[in-house]
Formats: C-alpha cells, sequence, structure tokens
C-alpha cells in the first residue's frame, strides 16, 4: 500500500476503534508489512495505548504510540486543561510524521467521535485531513447507527468521505436493528463500504477467522495510494 496513513475515527467513543486498530495491525504485520499503530491523545486511562502497544510487538514504546494522555475521562481537551495543560494540532502532527518515516503503514486511533475536541481547535476531522489521511468509520452495530455513521459521513470532506469504509461492530445477542442495518446502509453507500464484524469477546477461532476476512476486505476497499 505504500507509505500512507489509515485514520481509525469513530460515531462515538467506546464503539470498537481499538478492537478494529488491533485487528489490522495484526493482519499487516503477520504479511510483513511495516505498521505503526498509533492512539497520540487519549484521556481516562492508557488501555487502548497498551492494546495497541501489545499489538504492535514491541515495535513502539507506550509512548510514541501514546505522547499525550491525561487522568480525567473527559474529551482530550478538557482532561488537559484539568492538568494545565495543552495539545497543539502542529505537534500531533509532528508527532505522526515523523513515525510515519519509519513505517509504510501508519494506523491512527482517533479519541470519541470524529468531531470531539481533541486539542486547542482541532479534532479528528482537522488530523485527516492535514495528514491526508484514509479514514475508517468504526460504529456499533445498534438501532441508531445508520443516522450516526450519515452524520459522520458528511462530517468528512467529500472528496475523503466518498470511499471512506464503515465497520459496524456486532453486538453479543444480534436484535432485528443489528441484522438489518447493514443492508440498509450498504443500499445507502455502496456494498463495497460497510463491513460487519462479529463479536469477539468470546467469539472462538470461528469468529476470529471471520473477523480476519473482515479485516482483509476492509483493507481491499480502501483507495489505492
Amino acid at each position: 500500500m505504500g507509505s500512507r496513513i489509515l485514520f481509525i475515527t469513530g460515531t462515538d467513543t467506546g464503539v470498537g476503534k481499538t478492537v478494529l486498530t488491533s485487528l489490522l495491525t495484526r493482519h499487516l504485520r503477520e504479511r510483513g508489512v511495516a505498521v505503526a499503530a498509533l492512539k497520540p491523545i487519549c484521556s481516562g486511562g492508557r488501555a487502548d495505548a497498551r492494546a495497541l502497544h501489545s499489538s504492535l510487538d514491541g515495535a513502539l514504546t507506550i509512548d510514541e504510540i501514546n505522547p499525550w494522555h491525561f487522568r480525567a475521562p473527559l474529551a482530550p481537551l478538557l482532561a488537559a486543561r484539568r492538568e494545565h495543560r495543552r495539545v497543539d494540532l502542529a505537534n500531533v502532527l509532528a508527532h505522526v510524521r515523523s513515525v510515519q518515516r519509519r513505517f509504510d503503514v501508519v494506523l491512527v486511533e482517533g479519541a470519541g467521535g470524529l468531531l470531539s475536541s481533541l486539542g486547542e481547535d482541532f479534532n479528528a476531522r482537522d488530523l485527516i485531513i492535514a495528514l491526508r489521511a484514509v479514514p475508517i468509520i468504526v460504529c456499533p452495530n445498534r438501532l441508531g447507527v445508520v443516522n450516526h455513521v450519515l452524520l459522520t459521513v458528511e462530517a468528512l470532506p467529500r472528496v475523503i468521505a466518498r470511499r471512506a469504509p464503515v465497520v459496524l461492530m456486532s453486538p453479543r445477542r444480534p436484535d432485528l436493528a443489528s441484522r438489518t442495518n447493514p443492508q440498509l446502509l450498504a443500499g445507502i453507500l455502496g456494498p463495497e463500504r460497510v463491513h460487519e464484524f462479529p463479536w469477539l469477546s468470546a467469539a472462538g477461532a470461528s469468529g476470529q477467522a471471520l473477523a480476519n476476512i473482515r479485516v482483509r476486505h476492509v483493507l481491499e476497499a480502501l483507495p489505492a495510494g
């Protein structure tokens, strides 16, 4: 895929961005791709960064993966202000680009939803645009997700949004909404853009195998470049 940046964003917090980023990381590493996974900014703990660190098998330190972290479980902007600290867009961009020079692919995981405030006067959309990254939109497959996905797509610049894959993370117990959302979204966005992932916490070998197939499909759906 050449040297490129994929940005894993979401419709909200806690929707499965870290799960997907870890799956993508392991999939690419197993195929010999030099891949980095970053969670530049987080608040309320570093569990997501530790998960990415594990998936990288030591390719980056925890502080390289996650340079800016704050204690309060708030939007990073507010959490940083509580500690009398600030995160500037220029510094985040410089860090990601410095890592990019060492890897073929850089996965950047956002914090919260696309428009959540990450630092002083910027959000994930600003990072995607500045980095010329390819966004991947992660969302929970539940009632209401169609509206959330379409709002997220609408918030992205059209040239970026038109090929962005959408990843639906299935619930433990599928219901009528989760069974019908993929088809509805595929009819609106195109079937090649919508990918449904199984519930993975206790999915076993068959569920993991299906997830690996879905990861490949997501990567194949990305625009060339």
